[in-house]
């Protein structure tokens, strides 16, 4: 290759490599001093049913990572309901070919001194997937659904808790 081909190439490597350090994440400790704190004291209360307990241990991983257990600020109260729709059924066998899995969570933070609410909302999420005459197959693929739910649920929640207490001043 000549020097001519490289030469860009080159550049690009050697400007990627000085902006690579300008970037940094939105809701980080540098950006928001004590942020990474408070979510490491918020609480999450357990959660009813299945798809309740992947939301809690998602909740939780996203919130607090680390495994450590500081004493807590706040608490998170969350209650979760589902649904589930066949938009399309096949013809011959008069059974639904695909499943539309749909559920909201209703969350309540709340400090743990005195008890005063702090952010109330509802997040919901929508996974769809296959269906099949083989039970467990079709179960697999449900709870697999389930799980995707939880996860975007939990997401979605951690991110409105980050930008609740990223953006409060005491």
């Amino acid at each position: 290759m000549s020097w001519s081909r490289s030469l860009p190439v080159l550049a690009a490597l050697a400007l990627s490599g000085a902006l690579a350090g300008c970037f940094q994440p939105l809701y980080s400790e540098s950006a928001h001093p004590g942020l990474v704190e408070d979510l490491r004291a918020i609480e999450v209360e357990p959660i009813k049913d299945r798809i309740g307990h992947y939301l809690g241990d998602n909740l939780i991983t996203e919130l607090n990572g680390t495994g450590q257990t500081p004493p807590p600020k706040y608490r998170l109260t969350v209650t979760v309901s589902t649904a589930s729709s066949t938009p399309t059924v096949n013809a011959l066998t008069n059974v639904a070919t695909s499943a539309t899995m749909t559920a909201e969570a209703h969350f309540t933070l709340n400090r743990v001194d005195g008890g005063a609410q702090v952010l109330t909302g509802v997040a919901s999420a929508n996974a769809s997937y296959d269906r099949s005459q083989r039970r467990y197959n079709d179960l697999r693929a449900a709870r697999d659904a389930e799980i995707r739910l939880a996860r975007s649920l939990s997401q979605d929640i951690s991110l409105r808790l980050a930008a609740l207490l990223a953006g409060k001043t005491s």
